[in-house]
């Protein structure tokens, strides 16, 4: 049986939607604006106008998870864990980090004034700041990259390569192959990836980069469905571009994809984990657009790392 309901607007129409959606137990089954879409959608080709400033709800607060270096928000002083208080004058309480988001993106040479409470107990006199900070067209490099020389216990001169992956959006695999291949050219002998605050993307540039670091077979993750099947997502004949020694960073702030090439690159022994937990988002979701350029995401199944930990509302512990 089709009910009708008469509806007046839009939001009428996608309030009646979440009340049915509701009833499945499962908040990350929902839908969303077309606004809301379109600012999800950013993420995977890696250009924004805004202020290159990233936040996160932590206890009700919404706070900085990480800035981009070089950008607006960063030139302006901003810090991780500072706390956004206001936008333009209004208020954030009970906004959600897409909410806030939103309000920061608009057109470039436009501008937005931000109130934060410095966080980590940085600062003194006043913890308050407020800042006006200009838009600008941002592309988010997804890898930044050093070397650290050191001398090895035996006192041998040394390099190791330190790479830095903050998203994993459509060229994050490639610039990452790009910058092993420059590092293994300047004699790099061992590696640190961090991710660290890394909140995830396409689940499929994970997978990718987990390509860059292991050979064979190996299973680089599990899904196992609400019917409790599960399949395996194993590398085809993988070639790793190096086998020098790794350690990888993550923390809380290191989510979704991140959490899978953690997994991958861990419980195939390749690297060791050092750290914090991580955040625990292993849903695998349907995301279908609607003829209004909204969108229903649907949980559809989750991920399981190769030896089988659950990293859904979990996380993955490191191992120091």
């Amino acid at each position: 049986m089709v009910e009708m309901f008469p509806l007046k607007s839009a939001d009428a129409a996608y309030g009646k939607i979440r009340g049915m959606l509701s009833t499945l137990g499962d908040p990350f089954t929902r839908i969303i604006s077309p606004k809301e879409y379109q600012s999800f959608r950013i993420g995977s080709d890696g250009n924004l106008q805004g202020v290159s400033l990233f936040v996160s709800v932590e206890t009700g607060h919404l706070v900085v998870l990480s800035c981009v270096e070089g950008n607006p928000a960063a030139r302006a002083g901003i810090h991780d864990g500072d706390e956004l208080i206001e936008i333009n004058g209004q208020r954030l309480d009970g906004f959600d980090s897409e909410s806030a988001a939103q309000r920061l993106r608009g057109q470039a040479v436009t501008s937005v004034r931000v109130k934060l409470h410095r966080g980590n107990g940085s600062g003194s006199g006043s913890d308050i700041k407020e800042v006006k900070l200009p838009r600008e067209l941002i592309r988010l490099s997804p890898i930044s990259s050093t070397f650290i020389p050191h001398r090895t216990p035996d006192g041998r001169l040394t390099k190791t390569g330190y790479v830095k992956l903050l998203t994993f959006s459509q060229t994050a695999a490639t610039d990452m192959k790009n910058t092993i291949h420059e590092m293994e050219s300047k004699g790099v002998q061992s590696y640190i990836l961090d991710l660290r605050n890394n909140p995830g993307g396409l689940v499929k540039v994970g997978l990718d980069v987990a390509h860059i670091w292991l050979d064979g077979n190996e299973t680089l993750v599990n899904t196992i469905d609400r019917d409790g099947h599960m399949s395996p997502i194993n590398m085809a004949n993988g070639h790793a571009l190096t086998h020098d020694p790794l350690v990888v960073l993550v923390n809380e702030g290191s989510a979704s994809a991140s959490e899978i090439l953690a997994g991958a690159i861990h419980d195939n022994g390749r690297a060791i984990l050092v750290g914090h937990k991580t955040f625990g988002e292993g849903k695998i979701q349907s995301i279908t657009e609607l003829h209004d350029g909204s969108a229903l995401f649907v949980t559809v199944a989750k991920y399981l790392s190769p030896a089988l930990h659950d990293m859904d509302q979990v996380g993955i512990i490191p191992d120091v």
